[in-house]
């Protein structure tokens, strides 16, 4: 392996293991000895790679969103599948359903409160919603263009189905009872099928919600 594939991936676990870290005890409680530990590597190395902790932490959280991108292009790449049915998996990505998506979520909200008292940080949010709110417009539209759905401005539609889903997966995170990932998932595929002019089944995806 040559040594800039080999700090790479020194890089990736070092990266891996500050948001597993955030997602556990919260930005503020992060030690670089702990990150360090977490990655198997020493705290040299890590400064090494970064310069200060905050640069370190506002890559991490920047990484973290990386699976956004990558997401998109595997569902963007399934053929088969109808534009309905892409955009319910992109839901799925949208929600706190699994337990990776769980960590990237409380990763999130950490961020989000982060980025009210520390305006470096807004442009990484800011970068993350144009992702997500682009992923759904583009889907959207495309679905108006092959005549699958009813005419929308696709960016409203995004819009709304990004808050439905912030709103619902924050109330799920902090232990509302109430909104189960399968009510929170209905809630946001029935809006979504309404605005498409679709039946609400179509959004269904192979995704066991709990």
């Amino acid at each position: 392996m040559s040594s800039s594939v080999a700090g790479a991936d020194t890089r990736e676990r070092i990266l891996a293991a500050a948001v597993g870290r955030i997602a556990s005890e919260g930005i503020d409680g992060v030690r670089i000895a702990r990150i360090a530990m977490d990655a198997g590597v020493s705290a040299s190395l890590v400064h090494y790679h970064f310069d200060t902790r905050e640069e370190l932490l506002a890559e991490a959280l920047a990484w973290s969103y990386e699976h956004v991108g990558t997401q998109r292009a595997e569902i963007e790449q399934d053929a088969d599948a109808t534009h309905a049915q892409r955009l319910g998996r992109i839901v799925d990505q949208c929600l706190p359903l699994t337990a990776e998506l769980r960590e990237d979520w409380v990763v999130w909200m950490e961020l989000w409160l982060r980025a009210v008292r520390h305006p470096e940080l807004q442009p990484v949010a800011e970068d993350l919603y144009t992702r997500l709110h682009d992923w759904f417009a583009d889907e959207i539209a495309a679905g108006i263009a092959d005549g699958e759905f009813t005419p929308c401005d696709p960016g409203e539609v995004a819009d709304r189905t990004l808050s439905q889903c912030d709103g619902l997966g924050v109330r799920h995170v902090i232990g509302d009872r109430t909104i189960t990932l399968q009510v929170a998932r209905e809630i946001v595929t029935a809006s979504l099928a309404r605005d498409l002019g679709i039946i609400q089944h179509q959004l269904d995806t192979m995704v066991s919600v709990p």
